[in-house]
């Protein structure tokens, strides 16, 4: 039986992940420094930034997802992702695993038109010319046929349980939940893709049971047509019986709370996603694998309904 192994046991996409690979009755193991104990899973307990600690979690492992989740601070990523990679990549050779990586879209930069696995790097922040360089060492061995890897993108996400690390989470569905009016970046009049979480989860296991999907980036799948942060906002008022309008926080705002949250800080150099609008394009993906993104009424009713009863 092949043991799918999970670096990063505790973050919002593991949740997502766990379940699909439970209902396929795979072999499980989830690490993380403090794993907690799952039914029908293992656990092993490893720093990333140690490489025999890293290559014993993924011992004996046939595919490894790296899912890690880092603090949101550019020198964080500078200092860390590196050495993580580096660790993961030779842990993976090690154990001849196959290597799923989950990134963002930082590395294309400011795009015109809609993101697609041709759309070239080019960063225009600091965190997006980190996970270039890091991308470039999977690359490497990805194309040196030294490992078998993937790499793929998604945009931010919502979902169930998509609360830290979320804007739309702690924008838009918390404050619909305590009864406040949905605040949303920069610009809410220009379509802004959102990735549904749960779709992440399926999304993952289905390149992992796809040999040929190895060795390539892959986007993930988004619902389309993609939403305004306005039409986004009232889908979600829908649902949590709430006000329907939409709060815009201008960028300097971001800009001033910086001064004084360092989250806030660290987001500013992104608002360029949010000013003339984000958009993924998931055809390949969708037509290669006969997968159909959730709706984003179905996908923002169900989230609706998680923040209501939680």
């Amino acid at each position: 039986m092949r043991l799918h192994t999970i670096l990063g046991a505790k973050g919002t996409i593991t949740t997502q992940l766990l379940p699909v690979l439970q209902q396929h009755g795979e072999k499980i193991r989830l690490v993380s420094r403090n794993p907690t104990p799952v039914a029908g899973a293992e656990t092993r307990a490893a720093d990333f930034l140690n490489a025999e600690q890293t290559r014993l979690a993924v011992d004996g492992s046939t595919i490894v997802y790296l899912l890690v989740g880092l603090e949101y601070s550019a020198n964080v990523w500078r200092r860390d992702w590196p050495v993580i990679m580096r660790n993961v990549i030779a842990a993976c050779k090690a154990a001849s695993a196959q290597l799923i990586f989950l990134d963002s879209l930082y590395t294309y930069g400011r795009v015109a038109g809609a993101i697609t696995e041709n759309t070239p790097p080019r960063p225009v922040s600091e965190k997006g010319r980190i996970l270039v360089e890091i991308e470039q060492l999977l690359l490497a061995e990805m194309n040196s046929g030294r490992l078998s890897a993937i790499i793929a993108k998604a945009s931010d996400f919502y979902g169930p349980g998509a609360v830290e690390k979320s804007w739309s989470g702690s924008l838009v569905f918390s404050r619909l939940k305590n009864k406040q009016t949905p605040q949303w970046p920069v610009n809410a009049r220009v379509p802004r893709t959102y990735t549904y979480t749960p779709d992440i989860g399926r999304a993952l296991y289905v390149l992992a049971q796809h040999p040929e999907a190895f060795n390539q980036t892959w986007i993930l799948p988004v619902a389309s047509p993609t939403l305004t942060g306005q039409e986004f906002s009232a889908l979600a008022a829908k649902y949590m019986q709430g006000s329907g309008k939409v709060q815009v926080l201008p960028k300097w705002v971001f800009g001033l709370m910086g001064l004084f949250i360092p989250f806030m800080k660290e987001a500013h150099e992104m608002m360029y996603q949010d000013e003339n609008g984000y958009v993924l394009d998931s055809t390949r993906f969708n037509q290669t694998f006969n997968f159909t993104p959730t709706p984003y009424e179905e996908g923002i009713r169900a989230t609706a309904e998680w923040f209501l009863k939680n």
